[in-house]
């Protein structure tokens, strides 16, 4: 059975296209959103697509990464697919058997990632050929030099080991998700799926431009890498 879990907080602009999105799946699945207490419309559309609808009631500011181990904390599935709110699946019945069939066939492979696009009618000129950049980054980084690198609109994660680990660093305010795949790298393989992509709006890009962007990646990245602490105070929530 596959999980997907999606992180949430007043995400009702987008929510439902991306469980829409999900529901086309034939195969055996589960949908688990797990919300941050939005003040929004977010819970209220999720439970229309499934009755896995976490809200943390704890008071404790959630961070993406304590958001998704609380998802991951409940689901059932052999594998785990974590993605952002805004993000849609294209074929995914083929995305779901190709990602799978690689697990089969691997069993060093951990975990996966893939091509990340904007959508068509969203995308810059920048967002196409910074996003196609970074997946060859990604490809290279994961492929050929073993080191574990990733984003995090979508990663898909073999359960078993997702607890072996510990899951994501709660601790982190950013590159949680660079952190997970450089601890799976270190016992394992990571894998990039360069047949495969995934669409998302590129919110954060728009909202804060790509130079910005590509600093507080990097130096978190870095930072992470380096002291297991990211440079950046507090991530900035684009809506």
């Amino acid at each position: 059975m596959i999980s997907f879990i999606i992180p949430t907080l007043n995400e009702e602009k987008v929510i439902e296209k991306t469980l829409q999105n999900l529901k086309k799946y034939t195969g055996e699945y589960e949908i688990i959103v797990s919300d941050g207490l939005s003040t929004d419309k977010t819970a209220e559309i999720a439970r229309k697509y499934t009755d896995k609808v976490l809200v943390d009631m704890s008071g404790a500011k959630q961070t993406i990464a304590r958001g998704r181990n609380t998802g991951a904390s409940f689901a059932k599935g052999e594998f785990f697919i974590f993605l952002d709110a805004d993000v849609e699946i294209p074929d995914l019945d083929r995305f779901i058997e190709k990602v799978t069939e690689t697990f089969r066939a691997r069993p060093s492979v951990l975990a996966q990632t893939c091509f990340y696009r904007v959508f068509p009618e969203m995308a810059t000129f920048a967002d196409r050929i910074i996003f196609k950049m970074l997946g060859y980054e990604f490809m290279l980084a994961d492929n050929v030099l073993g080191a574990g690198v990733t984003g995090g609109e979508l990663m898909v994660v073999r359960a078993d080991t997702f607890k072996r680990v510990g899951g994501f660093d709660e601790t982190l305010i950013a590159a949680e998700d660079c952190d997970l795949f450089s601890r799976l790298a270190k016992i394992g393989r990571v894998h990039f799926e360069k047949d495969l992509f995934i669409y998302h709006t590129g919110r954060r890009a728009h909202a804060i431009g790509w130079p910005k962007l590509l600093y507080q990646w990097t130096s978190n990245s870095i930072g992470v890498a380096l002291f297991k602490k990211a440079v950046s105070k507090e991530w900035t929530v684009i809506r």
